[in-house]
This record gives structure tokens, C-alpha cells and sequence, in this order.
């Protein structure tokens, strides 16, 4: 803990830590809305929270440069979203399925993404985005660029082929990818002792993958694990896994009331809240934070009022948007209007068929 506390100490300014706790009460704020706006009736399917697990997408994210891309936020990780400067208000139309949201009403649940901002949406097949995420940085690795992908996935998913599958590749490759495992201690009803006979994070080493485990509900400590593993990667040291200890303070799901969990760890949990305890940090350090509460529900009343009065989609177009028929010109992720194929790059570096 004291070697994160200076690692802290030299990389965030009182700019960052009153930032860092800003995003964890926005996060917290939308999806306590979001919560209400779905028993209201005005969110369809199901609504899912990471309360309590704010300072893991928030502290990783802002470890990031705006380059990097995150592959992908996961159903606790609206912070990483946030943070990255996913609109506000689209969120809660996505969330509505408004007409004019980032999924145009297709999907109001948590698979969405904002490749302008440089997330890609996640899928439920999990962890199939850590393969996606290691591809980008193979991608990377051939272009040469200086960028480095991240990726979120729980405990329970670490006993899928597809975990293996990436972990293999990026060790082998020496790729510049960060493995961000949030382990809340259930993989929705099934507690860790039953997911995994040893701990994850010692298969590590089998696969060439550098790794650390650290205390999730610390933001700093997230933050600082997440930066030095994105210096390794972009210095040519390969991926690192990163395990955040940290736990689900709500069921799956708002249909879930998780009658399964003992209620005592839920209270040792509730005591290390990362929200409060990170206030209270930056109150003892002399920072004035107690209007960002009141900032941050403003901003959240504002976005739900312009959500609320968005279009819902035509149903003729429902079947629109299946496949892709095009590429908007000049459209990437999160690199503004420059565009680059991988495989071009690598037919540039191959004898051409003429000179064969």
C-alpha cells in the first residue's frame, strides 16, 4: 500500500484526485437514476449497477491516454465510459432506447459503445472482448503506435477458453494490453471459492503475463497499477494482468435481489465504500469537495430531463443497422479523422506481387 500511496503521490495532481472523485459520484448518480427510471417502467429488460465497484473503471480509465482504447466497459464499469467522455445524455437514451441514442433504440441495456471517444462495446459472451482488445493490440504492435489497450472482465470469466486464449497470445507476443480482472467475489451467484482452485493471478506467469493485485475499492491504488502497466507495455514489456479485489454491493442485476449473499459481508464491504472513503481522504488532505454531490445530480437531472423528451426509433427500421453496408469516411476509434487497416500496413512491409 505505501509503494501505490507515493506512486500516487508523484503522478496525481489535487486536480486528479478531486477529478477522480467526481467521475465515482457521477457513475454512482447515473446509475442510481438509471435504477429508479427502470422501476418507474421507462428503462426496459433489466438495469444493472457496480456500486461499489466505482474506483476500478474510474481508476484504470484515467490512467489511460485519450488514444488508448477501452475494450471493453463491462456491466459494473460505467465509470470507464465516463471517463472517457461518453455523452451524458446519450447514455440515458441508450439506456431509454431513444431513436437518437448511441445504438439508435436497438439495445437499452449495457452493450454499447462510443468508438468516437474510443470504447467498443461490449458483448455478453465473456470474456470475449479480451480477445478483441488483444487484437487491437496487435494491431498497434504492427503500426507501431504508441497506445495500449484495456480490458475488463470478473473472476467468473477467467474459467472460460477465451481468457486463456488471450493471456496466451498477448505473453507470447509481448503485446501492449492491460487485463483489468474486477474480482467482486461472485460470478453472479457463485462465490470465488467455487470459481477457481488457485487464485487466477498465479497462471500469470505461465503465460508471460507481468502481474499485480491490488485493492479495488482504492482508486488511487487502481489508478497507479494501471499506469506503471501501461508504461510496461508501451516500453515493449508485454501485458499485465491486474486483479482489483473489490466486491458487488447489489444483486446481478435490478431483477436480482441477492438473497444468496451473507448479509455480514455485505456490511464489512459497505464499510470500505470507495466513494466514502476516498472523500474522506481529500477532506484530510485539505480538499474542498463538498459540492460535487450537488454538481453531479444537477448534471444527471439535466441529461434524464433531455432524454426523456427524445423520439423513441421507428419500428419499420429495426432491421436496419444488422450489417455493415459501409464505413463512415473518415470514422476510427478514437483517432479523429485519420483511418488505418492493419493488414495495409503489413502488405507495406511485404514484397509486392510485381516485384515477386
Amino acid at each position: 500500500m505505501e509503494s501505490f500511496d507515493r506512486r500516487a503521490g508523484e503522478l496525481l495532481s489535487d486536480d486528479d484526485r478531486v477529478g477522480l472523485l467526481r467521475q465515482m459520484l457521477l457513475m454512482r448518480a447515473v446509475e442510481e437514476r438509471g435504477n429508479a427510471l427502470y422501476k418507474q417502467g421507462k428503462i426496459p429488460g433489466s438495469f444493472y449497477d457496480g456500486r461499489g465497484q466505482e474506483a476500478v473503471s474510474v481508476g484504470a480509465t484515467w490512467a489511460l491516454s485519450g488514444a488508448d482504447p477501452v475494450c471493453s466497459p463491462l456491466i459494473r464499469d460505467l465509470g470507464a465510459h465516463l471517463v472517457k467522455g461518453t455523452d451524458l445524455t446519450q447514455i440515458f437514451q441508450h439506456y431509454m432506447g431513444r431513436e437518437n441514442a448511441l445504438s439508435h433504440g436497438r439495445e437499452g441495456n449495457v452493450h454499447f459503445g462510443d468508438k468516437g471517444v474510443g470504447v467498443v462495446g461490449m458483448v455478453s459472451m465473456l470474456p470475449d472482448m479480451m480477445v478483441v482488445a488483444t487484437g487491437l493490440a496487435m494491431a498497434y504492435r504492427m503500426r507501431a503506435e504508441q497506445r495500449c489497450a484495456l480490458t475488463f472482465f470478473g473472476d467468473g470469466a477467467t474459467s472460460r477458453g477465451d481468457w486463456h486464449e488471450a493471456m496466451n497470445w498477448a505473453g507470447l507476443d509481448r503485446l501492449p494490453v492491460i487485463f483489468l480482472m474486477e474480482c467482486n467475489q461472485l460470478a453472479y451467484s457463485t462465490p470465488s471459492a467455487r470459481q477457481f482452485a488457485r487464485d487466477p493471478i498465479e497462471r500469470a506467469a505461465a503465460y508471460g503475463v507481468h502481474a499485480t493485485t491490488v485493492d479495488g475499492n482504492d482508486v488511487e491504488a487502481v489508478f497507479v497499477a494501471a499506469h506503471d502497466a501501461r508504461e510496461r507495455a508501451l516500453a515493449g514489456d508485454g501485458p499485465t494482468l491486474i486483479e482489483a479485489q473489490t466486491f458487488r454491493m447489489h444483486g446481478h442485476g435490478a431483477h436480482d435481489d441477492a438473497r444468496y449473499v451473507d448479509p455480514g459481508l455485505i456490511a464489512e464491504w459497505a464499510a470500505r465504500d470507495p466513494i466514502d472513503r476516498y472523500s474522506a481522504r481529500l477532506t484530510e488532505r485539505g480538499l474542498d469537495v463538498t459540492g460535487l454531490a450537488e454538481d453531479v445530480a444537477a448534471e444527471v437531472a439535466e441529461a434524464v430531463a433531455v432524454a426523456l423528451t427524445a423520439p423513441m426509433p421507428d419500428p419499420a427500421t429495426a432491421t436496419e443497422g444488422v450489417f455493415c453496408t459501409s464505413a463512415p469516411a473518415g470514422e476510427q476509434l478514437g483517432r479523429g479523422a485519420e483511418r488505418w487497416s492493419g493488414f495495409a500496413a503489413m502488405a507495406q512491409r511485404l514484397p509486392s506481387a510485381a516485384a515477386a
